[in-house]
Parts: C-alpha cells; sequence; structure tokens
C-alpha cells in the first residue's frame, strides 16, 4: 500500500475543478449540476432552452456556486467545440465532461419509421461521440502543454444498455448498448492519457418524467409495482442514489476505473 494514500475526502475531492454538463435542465443534468456545484466545481451548464439555464445558473449562483451558461445542444461539431471553448474561456482549463443530454422513443419496431430510430441514435449517440471527441481534445492539449494531465467523462447510459424490454424499446436500447461501446473504446484509447471516461446506467428514478409514478393512482400504481417487483431493493430511486455514483466517477477516486458502465439500479440489472 503507497505511503502517499490519499484520505477519503481527498480522494472524493473535486472542488476547484472545472465541469462541464450538456442536458444541464434534464432529469440526470440538474441532478448532475446541483451536486458538482455543491462540491465546488466550477460549471459551465449548456441546454437549448436560455431562460431557464439562467434561471438554474442564478439558482446555483445564489447558493455560492461559480457557474456559466452555454445555450447549445450538442448536436453538432461546432456546438461541442463551442461548449467547451466556454469552459476555457471562463476558467481556462476543462477538468471534468459529463453528457447528460438525451432522448426517448418508445414504440413497436413494426410501427416505428427509420427517421424516428435514427433521431434517438443521433442524441444519444452521435451527440455524445461528439462531445466526447471535443472534451478529448481539450483535455489531451492541456496534457501536453504541461498543464495537467486527465480528465473525467461520464456519459448517461442505462438498464436498457445491458437488457431487453417488451414495450418497443429497439431504438433506445439500441442507443445505450452503443454508449456502453463508447466507453469501452474511449476507456482504451485514452487510458495513455490519463483521462477515464465512464457511463452512469440508472433505472427509474425520480423525476419530472417519472414523478407520476411515485403517485396514488391505478395507472400509477400498477407501473410502480411491475417495476418493484424486478428491483431487488424494494423501492425506485431518488435524485440522491445518482449523486454519490456521479461523484465518485468525477472525482480522484475513479482515477483507476475507466471503461465502465455503472448501475445505480438497486440490484434491478442483477437479476
Amino acid at each position: 500500500m503507497s505511503n502517499e494514500l490519499k484520505t477519503p475526502q481527498e480522494l472524493f475531492d473535486i472542488s476547484g475543478k472545472v465541469a462541464v454538463i450538456t442536458g444541464a435542465l434534464g432529469a440526470f443534468g440538474s441532478v448532475a449540476t446541483r451536486t458538482l456545484s455543491k462540491a465546488g466545481c466550477k460549471l459551465v451548464i449548456a441546454d437549448d432552452k436560455q431562460d431557464a439555464l439562467d434561471e438554474l445558473a442564478s439558482e446555483l449562483k445564489q447558493d455560492g456556486g461559480d457557474v456559466q451558461v452555454a445555450p447549445k445542444w450538442p448536436n453538432s461539431t461546432q456546438n461541442c467545440a463551442a461548449i467547451v471553448d466556454a469552459a476555457v474561456t471562463a476558467y481556462g482549463r476543462l477538468d471534468i465532461l459529463v453528457v447528460a443530454s438525451g432522448t426517448m422513443d418508445v414504440d413497436p419496431i413494426v410501427d416505428m419509421e427509420v427517421n424516428r430510430f435514427e433521431d434517438v441514435m443521433r442524441v444519444n449517440v452521435t451527440d455524445s461521440w461528439m462531445m466526447s471527441q471535443a472534451a478529448g481534445r481539450q483535455m489531451i492539449a492541456q496534457a501536453r502543454e504541461g498543464k495537467g494531465s486527465g480528465g473525467k467523462v461520464v456519459l448517461v447510459s442505462s438498464a436498457r444498455g445491458l437488457l431487453g424490454h417488451p414495450a418497443g424499446y429497439s431504438a433506445y436500447c439500441s442507443s445505450k448498448h452503443a454508449v456502453n461501446g463508447i466507453v469501452k473504446a474511449l476507456g482504451c484509447e485514452w487510458g495513455k492519457d490519463g483521462i477515464t471516461i465512464n457511463a452512469l446506467a440508472p433505472t427509474v428514478f425520480r423525476s419530472g418524467q417519472t414523478s407520476w409514478m411515485f403517485e396514488d393512482g391505478e395507472l400509477a400504481t400498477a407501473t410502480r409495482e411491475s417495476i418493484l417487483s424486478r428491483i431487488p431493493a424494494g423501492r425506485l430511486g431518488e435524485p440522491e442514489d445518482l449523486a454519490g455514483p456521479l461523484l465518485f466517477l468525477v472525482s480522484p477516486a475513479s482515477d483507476f476505473h475507466t471503461g465502465h458502465t455503472l448501475y445505480p439500479d438497486g440490484g434491478y440489472t442483477a437479476g
């Protein structure tokens, strides 16, 4: 064991790190934004709704956060480069990227038009790939310029990236399998540069889109019970269930953990 072993506090210390979060207004994006801000990161938050983005930034600043906004969606190489440039212009570097932007479209394959399948793949896969490319270029350049080494990249996958589903998830499952593939490939490619890349793959957790599942009512109860029958932990996820794994993946605690998909799912994918 190294005599230089960090304390637990040091292992998870990301104060002063510069982080970019795309899809910051979404379910996981808002969790990531608040988690990293409270952990002391300097943030650039990106999304395509300027007013809502400004409102979120204002909220974080009132709580002591250091936040800049980039009102862009990572759907082109130009936008991805601009989001990274916003961090470099504001703070001089980029240490962490969280790609929380994504989409879902569910329908039986026989009823789904090809363009709908392509839209899901574009948003979940191509946009994640382009954003990783832009961040990787900056992180590698920093290392070569002697401005430190390494970086942390976290993509968003899903339990559906490991398991199928009978209710028309052919596009979504395919896209999340591909996200897991990006993580494996870049985990190998970037190891020599000290950049770790991993994915978080939750099951259902409480958000604006899923809050109805946590309420009373026949449909909500039936849906919830169906999901809970497959979750050993016996409950649906809460936002804080994602905060801890995310903090691990963006901190020094995960310096030897790369190319992996982490499942904060209450044991859903274990069975």
